[in-house]
């Protein structure tokens, strides 16, 4: 999204609101916050604000409902705020997301259509954080089962090329191959070449101490849901 008025009125205001509701209710929030507020994560990928610098409007929204969450600190709020910072989020029922759906998706659907998993070239130096949507979940219940607070980190730890994916699904499916095509000119300054979460805060303060998907069994059982299903959940 390119419209910064916008992403503004939906993403940031709208979450202000939500939040407001919540406080007057006396109602947990848990919310999703994004690791796209780190940039191109210079200074590290910890909860900290001299961390943060969001490369486009989406994440900027994002960026400054964390900081509003944190100046709620000084005032007196009883209810549990915890944001999490989703990395690269991918798994089942992400259909609906078209565009934003994850790289498993569309290389799913490339192979389907041309036999092909086309790469941004220099992708086997972009490096990610990716998480199961499982692991998701499991981290967001263990917030709900919990009365912690504060902006935490939601990733693996581990980050992986997309070209660690393409060669996972490569062996997948039958007469496929890896194709690289030139980076696009609009997502040059914005887009993010390695995200990697630092897990201190989630396990120490968060008390998260669940292990994580490997990315080979999380995009083998994703590939076969896919097959079976388009990716849908039975």
């Amino acid at each position: 999204e390119y419209n910064g008025k916008y992403m503004l009125k939906n993403n940031f205001e709208y979450s202000k609101t939500l939040l407001d509701l919540a406080v007057k209710n006396d109602i947990k929030f848990i919310y999703a916050s994004s690791a796209s507020v780190y940039g191109n994560g210079d200074n590290g990928f910890v909860e900290k604000r001299e961390c943060e610098y969001p490369l486009n409007v989406y994440a900027y929204s994002k960026f400054l409902f964390d900081q509003y969450v944190r100046n709620l600190k000084n005032q007196k709020i009883s209810i549990q705020i915890v944001g999490l910072r989703f990395f690269n989020v991918y798994g089942p029922q992400e259909n609906h997301k078209d565009k934003m759906a994850s790289v498993i998706y569309h290389f799913h659907n490339q192979i389907i259509k041309e036999k092909k998993l086309k790469l941004f070239e220099g992708s086997d130096t972009f490096l990610r954080d990716f998480i199961h949507v499982d692991d998701i979940i499991k981290i967001i219940l263990h917030f709900y089962k919990n009365d912690i607070s504060g902006i935490y980190n939601s990733g693996t730890g581990r980050a992986e090329s997309f070209l660690s994916i393409a060669k996972i699904m490569e062996k997948l499916y039958e007469d496929t191959k890896i194709e690289f095509i030139p980076f696009p000119e609009q997502l040059k300054g914005k887009y993010q070449k390695f995200t990697q979460a630092d897990l201190t805060n989630l396990k120490n303060i968060g008390k998260y101490n669940d292990t994580f998907i490997s990315l080979q069994d999380g995009v083998t059982n994703y590939v076969k849901i896919l097959k079976e299903s388009n990716g849908y959940y039975k």
